[in-house]
């Protein structure tokens, strides 16, 4: 890439300037503060927990607490482009030039996952969300769990549990192994 250039993917949502109607609801930062952004909707489409492998390896944790939302309804004041890092758990690829979807995003300073992003939507993790009451961080609450048959441990929360993705494959009982 030559010096100064705009990386193509910086020019499509949601890294792209948002459209002038663009109304911030909620805001949120990787831990160092490097990576700011804001949501223009204040609930997401989804909110789930995966207990598949690869989320309980890369974020350390017995699950991913995961909200779904448009690209579009992600923006980023000021983004510095060279300020986040991808990576690709399929192909085992990250750094700022091999940018290939499905991937995840993070704060190439802090090293913060911020979100996972797909062809037309974001899995934006909300524990980066600067919520203000406990009412706006209601909107998030999970509605249900994926790959629950690998869970860690129970959570009897009486959400749905998937043995899989969502609607794709077995309702799971919440103590069923």
């Amino acid at each position: 890439m030559v010096p100064n250039e705009i990386p193509s993917w910086a020019t499509k949502a949601p890294y792209a300037p948002p459209a002038n109607d663009f109304d911030i609801k909620l805001q949120g930062s990787c831990h160092c503060g490097h990576v700011k952004y804001n949501l223009s909707r204040d609930k997401p489409l989804a909110s789930k927990f995966c207990h598949c492998n690869d989320c309980k390896i890369i974020h350390g944790a017995p699950f991913q607490w995961a909200t779904v939302f448009h690209k579009e309804d992600l923006s980023f004041p000021n983004l510095d482009t060279e300020s986040l890092k991808f990576y690709n758990s399929s192909f085992h690829e990250e750094g700022e030039g091999k940018v290939q979807l499905p991937h995840k995003v993070a704060c190439k300073h802090c090293g913060t996952w911020l979100f996972d992003e797909g062809r037309n939507m974001i899995l934006l993790f909300p524990t980066t969300v600067q919520f203000k009451s406990t009412a706006a961080r209601r909107k998030f609450d999970v509605q249900m769990h994926l790959f629950y048959g690998n869970r860690e441990c129970d959570i009897p929360d009486g959400t749905p549990k998937w043995s899989g993705l969502d609607e794709k494959s077995d309702l799971m009982d919440e103590r069923q192994r």
